[in-house]
């Protein structure tokens, strides 16, 4: 009965474990919108725009650092209260500055704005595409583009806390597209939106031809919900995407390597464990099933000396000698 109860123990732990090795390999950076797939891989490194608001005489700056296909990594040295929690997606740190009082960047706050967390008062990053053609609304059809959503922890940490929500669309920048095609972008595209100073801290340039910008972080029926623009060539149809971005991430088959080596260590462990207290085993004695094991080396040259004599035997004369 004991054994019995070690070894449901373990299979629940293992169960457990699924979910945790299904999240890793949820890519949220993988759309599929309307029958078509987007890959957002190429901007799947940290980017950060900054919010700033006067509060005379002191001042706030929100940065709302993000990565869009993997959570974000822990800074080393940092406190834990002056992070966000380990998962997020969408870090947003708040300082303050104030030259009267000698305040310079003091961390005010660190809120998990999109994540995937352990703790009770989260929901799960459930990230949600949706295309902006397909919107109810009327502005939001004249957009050619995508929109993601994705939830984030609450804060304060408890009960009374507000949820956390980042809605992000994704703008297709056609004169990128078409110069990375080779196209002469129309004069009549130049409508003067991308004229913005490069130096404003709200938008930052993503490095692939494209520009992030922050739009607002407001109150939404109880949930904070951060609003971002991010202008991408991989937001249009078609697109292709770049060849270095299909190699940074593993695949299904790459997972299910893993899962199976995983599988057969954990039998490998929990075998040799029951067979030393119910046995008293040692050495190879341990291993589950060691005889067989211990047969394979034997097994295998068996075969491949059978493997060998078909091979050079030039033939099969029906198991007799020639006369």
């Amino acid at each position: 009965m004991r054994i019995s109860q070690h070894r449901s123990t373990f299979l629940q732990s293992f169960i457990l474990l699924l979910p945790t090795l299904a999240s890793a390999s949820n890519d949220v950076c993988d759309a599929r919108v309307g029958g078509k797939s987007y890959n957002f891989q190429s901007l799947g490194t940290p980017r950060s725009v900054v919010w700033t608001r006067e509060t005379p005489p002191s001042e706030k700056k929100t940065t709302f650092t993000i990565d869009l296909c993997k959570p974000l990594k822990k800074l080393k040295g940092v406190p834990k209260g002056e992070d966000c929690p380990v998962g997020s997606y969408i870090c947003a740190i708040t300082r303050l500055y104030n030259p009267i009082e000698n305040i310079n960047g003091t961390i005010e706050s660190a809120i998990g704005v999109a994540g995937e967390y352990q703790h009770s008062t989260s929901e799960a990053l459930n990230p949600k595409w949706t295309s902006l053609k397909s919107s109810p609304s009327a502005d939001d059809r004249q957009k050619d583009g995508l929109r993601l959503e994705m939830n984030g922890a609450k804060y304060p940490p408890d009960s009374s806390g507000k949820k956390q929500k980042a809605v992000i669309e994704f703008l297709c920048n056609a004169k990128e597209e078409e110069r990375r095609r080779g196209v002469r972008p129309r004069e009549d595209d130049d409508d003067g939106e991308d004229e913005e100073d490069p130096n404003a801290p709200d938008e930052v340039d993503d490095g692939k031809g494209g520009r992030l910008k922050f739009i607002e972080y407001v109150d939404v029926e109880g949930t904070m919900t951060l609003n971002l623009e991010w202008k991408t060539k991989y937001a249009c149809e078609d697109v292709k995407p770049d060849p270095a971005s299909s190699t940074g991430h593993w695949g299904f088959f790459t997972w299910l390597i893993i899962i199976v080596f995983l599988v057969t260590a954990a039998y490998l462990i929990f075998g040799s464990w029951l067979n030393y207290n119910r046995y008293s085993a040692r050495g190879w004695d341990l291993v589950p099933h060691s005889e067989s094991i211990r047969d394979i080396p034997y097994l295998l040259r068996d075969w491949m000396r059978r493997v060998v004599n078909t091979v050079q035997g030039g033939g099969s004369r029906g198991g007799y000698s020639a006369v």
